[in-house]
């Protein structure tokens, strides 16, 4: 069984891995005028008939509590709209509109650009390596899951 010693510097370099990625990437979101929040609803959108507020918060980032008010503020911009859900009238169906579809085809072009040019020098075999690595360590934490 590992001990604090073992585990510690990994769970560091984790986190000081996905911290760098999140100025990395926040940098040049920001330069395109949005929030990370902002834009993880714009690119969790893109090319969606939408989906409910619950898939939403599955498929992005943002906490439950943060994300009711990311909406609320991208409706009022006219980047999203809310409407009835078919199913179920009780449930709303958060989707963009013609606006939010023109900065998504502006947002998510421009920052994968900008992520693919930190992974510009990676070759395929270190690319293979993360992805196997970060699984690895993705299926330990979803394992001790209860």
């Amino acid at each position: 069984m590992s001990q604090p010693a073992d585990f510690l510097p990994t769970v560091q370099a984790l986190v000081q891995c996905y911290q760098a990625f999140e100025a990395y990437s926040a940098a040049s979101i920001r330069a395109l005028g949005l929030t990370p929040s902002q834009f993880d609803i714009i690119a969790t959108l893109g090319n969606t008939s939408g989906m409910t507020a619950t898939e939403l918060g599955e498929k992005t980032l943002i906490t439950k509590g943060t994300l009711t008010g990311v909406v609320d503020r991208q409706v009022d911009r006219g980047w999203v709209e809310r409407a009835a859900h078919g199913s179920d009238p009780s449930c709303q169906n958060v989707r963009q509109t013609k606006s939010g579809e023109v900065l998504f085809a502006k947002a998510f072009p421009a920052q994968m650009a900008h992520l693919a040019a930190c992974f510009a020098d990676a070759s395929t075999a270190e690319h293979t390596r993360w992805q196997t690595a970060l699984r690895a360590l993705e299926r330990t934490f979803r394992k001790e899951q209860p």
